[in-house]
């Protein structure tokens, strides 16, 4: 089947994606870090642009929010030769050990969600980053990067305080909107996935962090993603 939702044709996409949930965080990255950056999609909002960085050809494409658009996304990204998927986005801490502002490189991604779950009818699975994507990144996000476990929800208000702590009992350092989808999807169609994230936020803050300390974390999130993606095409 062609893809519904992206609106591409296969070699308008390159073979490394950065997964942004935010189309104006696509745009961001597109125009503010990639060279010759040309749109290749804006079906439903979601864009997709290819350009280069430092001589590497990549994509950004955006997702929306949460596993059901997500797992469509990458389903037809996929499709279109996508080989190695990062997703670039926000989160919410759960462990009292990672601040707003901070990185975190996710090793895992419990699948608190309802579309992975469709995907797995039922069965327990532990959703995993492909190894080779997980070490560029930590590599590229240096030591005072965050790396461990993540919760990947569908509920944005669901999560209560409590919740938090408890999951933060259990290990996990950050929650999002996801993360497990994309590296289930990897495993079962033959690619490759990491997640890396910026912190926005301690679950149950009425806030986020100020705009301009959020920015700097996004930013520098977006350079670690880009960075790892230098790193594993000089290792092919």
């Amino acid at each position: 089947m062609s893809p519904i939702h992206i609106h591409a044709q296969e070699g308008d996409l390159a073979p490394y994606v950065l997964l942004p949930g935010d189309p104006k965080r696509a745009t961001r990255i597109a125009e503010g870090f990639l060279e010759a950056p040309r749109l290749y999609n804006d079906h439903r909002g979601l864009l997709g642009y290819t350009g280069r960085y430092q001589g590497v050809p990549v994509s950004v494409q955006t997702t929306g929010m949460g596993t059901p658009s997500a797992a469509i996304v990458v389903e037809e990204l996929i499709r279109l030769g996508a080989r190695v998927l990062i997703r670039v986005g926000t989160a919410g801490a759960l462990s009292s050990r990672v601040r707003p502002g901070e990185l975190v490189v996710a090793t895992g991604a419990v699948p608190a969600d309802g579309t992975t779950r469709q995907y797995l009818g039922g069965r327990p699975y532990a959703p995993v980053p492909s190894f080779r994507v997980l070490a560029a990144l930590k590599d590229a996000a240096g030591e005072d990067a965050h790396a461990g476990l993540i919760v990947t929800e569908d509920g944005f208000y669901a999560t209560t305080p409590e919740e938090a702590r408890r999951w933060a009992g259990y290990g996990a350092l950050a929650i999002e909107m996801e993360s497990a989808a994309i590296f289930l999807l990897a495993q079962m169609r033959g690619v490759e996935a990491g997640t890396v994230l910026a912190v926005s936020n301690r679950v149950g803050d009425p806030e986020l962090v100020p705009d301009e300390v959020l920015a700097r974390a996004v930013d520098r999130m977006i350079k670690v993603a880009l960075g790892a993606i230098v790193r594993l095409e000089e290792a092919r």
